[in-house]
């Protein structure tokens, strides 16, 4: 059957489309010069139009595209319309058939999936929307017309809302199985930990996916929670214990984390490791030479005085180094060096060393050639970084030869090489599972060790806890980004927090939670407190008054509980300390530096230093060229990393918080502190 248009209304409507042919399950429309065929089930709509004379035939098509037909004879259009409508109408009834046979079982596969006992992952959605996209283009009929059928309908409004409002669905049904899993396993979650975990808690010990960053603030049960989800995954048979990895940035760490995991799990088969650890495990399962560590990285005292005395040797036997190294330190760092052969001054060498080991430390940690480092520093210090580079390559080739010569590795080149066996493929990874502890301290290198392990396997799940508010380490290579930005790092991930300190009370909590999180770059989280504590829970006192402060506490505090002074540098050590076994000797008074203070905690804490200027709290710290070239750069907000580290020193405390300031160079911190609500005290 075919429609064509007058000669008249051919003439008129000067139209490409002239006349329309019936096919078995379409229509060609066809011109002079042009074709165009329609199949069925391309068709949307028909509508049939009458003009002043004639008639328009127009054919819908998907993306609101159109196919018109003018200039046809009026009563001949409707009656090939109508003939055209009604063998189309009876092939849709046909087709809607199959396309709800189709629709019905990609549902009933949608719903199996969802009906499973285990956590959706994001990896899970995205192969049931992959599906979902494949049985879309198999249906027979276009989906704009889906809905005009009662046998397809409601199954396709289900199917399509599963791509378009994917995440907020596994988002409700993670919700669901998580409720399900917390009754169901109630037991488990009261009896894992000495003391039953809390909701937050539990519902990161239960989310399966396969990034999981966990944000846990101070306190708030980071190996509680890490050693719960290795029961969970024994508990629920996701892993043997051989398949999970747990590790911990020291040594001490990984044997407290060991000792809870014997205590709670019963058994010795998980063992946490710290990196080097896992690296040299790496190393001694895919090499036939196997390394032994360097007692250098364990003895501080003997490798600063190996690169001091290669350092004076260098200054004492070439000009030209001498000449390099005054410059370095004088115009640079902006040190008082002496006049003469300044490279024997005790104090000097004394004060270069520990910036010698950084400076070793982050250029090992590269890896890479001196060419490499110099080639990826900025540009703009580039020139600069390069005659640095220079002065301590000589450093570099003592401490190789030193190595070389215990026939041993360092730490920075046992995970290079741990890396470089996996790359080989020379060691197959058993794990299914990698737990890592404190993540905000995670340094590119350790990066790259935990990506070459989940490349072997992109079934590998990593589950991450970590704070970034306690992000202190930067100056040894830390990268904090690795933990603002997990997702970028690490492919999609979830997220969550642990909302509950069991530490310190909700003063301490609101002051030291408000101050960190000034800082805009700071990822925002709840941390409530268990217990209350009155506004002098964090009290800002004169410096002068340390001594009659400790003089009141020995009025009031228990022998058992524990007394932390803590200062931004060991030289800060107060005298009057050293008569403290006397003075007070019922006292436990412990002096430690902040940076050491971290994951420990105490009954009270006295924080020192807040003053302006030299030793001053914030620090002034004047980094050289090398960290500047080697280090990730420093964050956009004034004093972030001080910041954050005054948030780990107030956070140590259970009930108070004196922070010691100098009347005369008060902190930056005192005025900052004092808006925030902290008074200010003469006296204790």
């Amino acid at each position: 059957m075919e429609l064509k248009a007058t000669s008249l209304g051919k003439h008129l409507a000067q139209h490409p489309y002239n006349r329309v042919r019936l096919l078995a399950a379409g229509v060609e429309v066809k011109g002079e010069r042009h074709e165009y065929l329609i199949p069925f089930n391309q068709l949307i709509a028909i509508n049939c139009k009458r003009g002043l004379v004639w008639g328009e035939l127009e054919f819908v098509l998907p993306d609101d595209k159109v196919v018109r037909l003018h200039g046809t004879e009026w009563s001949e259009t409707q009656r090939f319309y109508h003939h055209l409508d009604t063998l189309w109408q009876s092939w849709s009834a046909e087709m809607s058939d199959v396309a709800a046979q189709v629709l019905h079982q990609q549902y009933a596969e949608i719903t199996r999936r969802i009906q499973q006992e285990k956590w959706f992952k994001r990896s899970d959605m995205q192969a049931l929307q992959q599906n979902v996209r494949a049985a879309f283009t198999g249906l027979p009929l276009p989906q704009a017309r889906l809905e005009d059928f009662e046998n397809c309908r409601e199954v396709w409004l289900q199917c399509k809302a599963w791509l378009e409002q994917g995440e907020q669905r596994r988002s409700q049904r993670n919700t669901a199985f998580t409720k399900h899993m917390l009754e169901k396993y109630a037991d488990f979650f009261q009896k894992i930990e000495s003391s039953p975990l809390n909701p937050s808690q539990a519902r990161a010990v239960v989310n399966g996916e396969d990034s999981l960053l966990v944000l846990a603030g101070a306190g708030s049960g980071k190996t509680s929670v890490l050693v719960a989800r290795a029961g969970w995954l024994l508990q629920r048979g996701e892993a043997s214990e051989d398949q999970i990895l747990l590790l911990a940035f020291g040594r001490k760490a990984a044997q407290e984390m060991d000792q809870r995991i014997a205590e709670r799990l019963h058994t010795d088969a998980i063992s946490a490791r710290t990196f080097h650890a896992l690296a040299l495990h790496i190393i001694q399962q895919g090499s036939k030479k196997v390394p032994r560590v360097s007692e250098l990285e364990s003895d501080t005292h003997a490798r600063h005085q190996l690169l001091i005395e290669s350092w004076q040797q260098q200054c004492r036997e070439k000009k030209a180094q001498a000449k390099g190294w005054r410059e370095w330190l004088s115009e640079e760092l902006q040190w008082e060096v002496p006049e003469g052969e300044y490279w024997k001054d005790e104090r000097l060498a004394k004060r270069l060393a520990s910036r010698l080991d950084r400076w070793l430390g982050l250029m090992r940690m590269h890896g890479g050639s001196q060419a490499e480092m110099i080639a990826s520093a900025p540009e703009e210090i580039r020139d600069v970084f390069a005659k640095r580079v220079k002065l301590m390559a000589p450093l570099l080739k003592t401490w190789k030869t030193a190595l070389k010569s215990e026939e041993a590795v360092d730490f920075s080149g046992l995970i290079h090489q741990a890396v470089n066996v996996l790359e080989k493929g020379r060691f197959i990874s058993p794990w299914k599972h990698i737990l890592v502890d404190e993540f905000q301290d995670l340094s590119p290198q350790r990066a790259a060790l935990l990506a070459a392990l989940r490349k072997q396997n992109s079934h590998t799940s990593l589950y991450a806890v970590g704070d970034d508010w306690q992000a202190i380490y930067r100056f040894s290579g830390a990268e904090m980004s690795l933990t603002t930005a997990f997702a970028h790092h690490f492919g999609d991930a979830d997220q969550c927090a642990l909302d509950t300190t069991y530490r310190f009370n909700d003063r301490i909590g609101e002051i030291a939670n408000r101050f960190v999180q000034q800082n805009p770059h700071q990822l925002a989280k709840p941390l409530n407190s268990l217990s209350k504590g009155d506004k002098k829970a964090v009290t800002l006192l004169a410096d002068d008054q340390l001594e009659a402060l400790l003089d009141k506490m020995s009025g009031y505090v228990q022998p058992q509980q524990r007394i932390l002074v803590l200062a931004r540098y060991h030289h800060l050590r107060p005298a009057i300390l050293e008569k403290a076994a006397t003075r007070w000797p019922k006292l436990a008074i412990e002096f430690m530096t902040i940076h050491a203070s971290k994951g420990q905690q105490a009954d009270y804490v006295v924080i020192l230093g807040l003053q302006e200027g030299k030793d001053g709290f914030p620090a002034v710290v004047r980094e050289s060229v090398m960290e500047e070239a080697l280090l990730p750069q420093p964050e956009d907000y004034p004093d972030a990393e001080e910041r954050r580290l005054l948030y780990v020193a107030m956070t140590r405390a259970r009930h108070r918080v004196w922070l010691l300031f100098n009347k005369k160079e008060p902190s930056s911190f005192v005025d900052i502190l004092k808006h925030l609500g902290v008074p200010a005290a003469n006296r204790p």
